[in-house]
């Protein structure tokens, strides 16, 4: 899929936020208030930047750790939490076997570490909570996209969003208890009793797709390669148009 949006110069979130391009270049010092476990995998770290100056939900910011040899390591992590003016930023990572970032993070980080982060960065994955939202992720790839949801029930906004997000089984569905009506999990290996397993299908797509809202859905999907790529297929053939699919892949 190609990108459809480039943000200008200044963006904004109506009503609340902008953000300009010379601050997102800048390297800030961020400290590490909070720790949360989401999954046996994955977890949330909470970071105060004091100087953030925003971002839009679905876009990431670049995270650099620096040893005390002078060896630097950094990667793109997308931001989970909503931009709410708090000087917060969260970001939900996975343990990657053997990451460099990954972890520290989940080994050796403590409240009161301090890491680097530049951003925000991308504006073709943002949704400035101005159009219909239709979510799609799976694994970790629902972290930007929880910051979509977050922002829609922060702002209450009346624009229609709805969530399906794929995880191997419930004990590795990351935010499990955030979600609301507005969610569809799908569970790959294991499920509740009663719920079906198996792959995202075109099933699951077609009662959201039947909702479609004045002026139509746009998609967002996140996940690895394979699944970024099922997922757009199964969009297109249910007659999302192409250029109303945005994609962000991992892997």
């Amino acid at each position: 899929m190609t990108e459809t949006f480039t943000p200008p110069t200044r963006f904004a979130v109506p009503g609340r936020i902008a953000v300009s391009n010379r601050a997102a270049s800048v390297w800030q010092t961020a400290t590490i208030t909070e720790i949360r476990r989401e999954t046996p995998y994955a977890a949330t770290f909470r970071l105060a930047v004091p100087a953030w100056e925003g971002h839009l939900p679905g876009q990431h910011l670049m995270l650099r750790l620096r040893a005390a040899d002078g060896y630097l390591a950094q990667r793109h992590y997308s931001i989970a939490s909503a931009p709410d003016g708090s000087g917060h930023v969260e970001l939900t990572l996975d343990h990657v076997d053997g990451g460099e970032v990954s972890g520290w993070f989940h080994t050796v980080a403590v409240p009161g570490d301090q890491v680097e982060v530049r951003g925000p960065l991308s504006g073709f994955f943002a949704w400035p909570g101005d159009r219909p939202a239709l979510l799609i992720g799976a694994g970790s790839g629902v972290v930007p996209l929880m910051s979509m949801v977050r922002h829609h029930r922060a702002r209450r906004l009346a624009v229609p969003l709805r969530l399906l997000v794929s995880a191997r089984g419930p004990e590795e569905l990351i935010y499990a208890g955030e979600y609301g009506a507005e969610t569809t999990p799908v569970f790959t290996r294991t499920a509740p009793r009663g719920t079906p397993v198996g792959r995202l299908t075109a099933a699951h797509l077609a009662p959201l797709l039947a909702e479609r809202p004045d002026g139509g859905w746009e998609a967002y999907v996140c996940g690895s390669n394979g699944f970024a790529e099922h997922a757009s297929r199964l969009l297109v053939a249910a007659g999302q148009p192409v250029d109303r699919i945005r994609i962000e892949r991992f892997g």
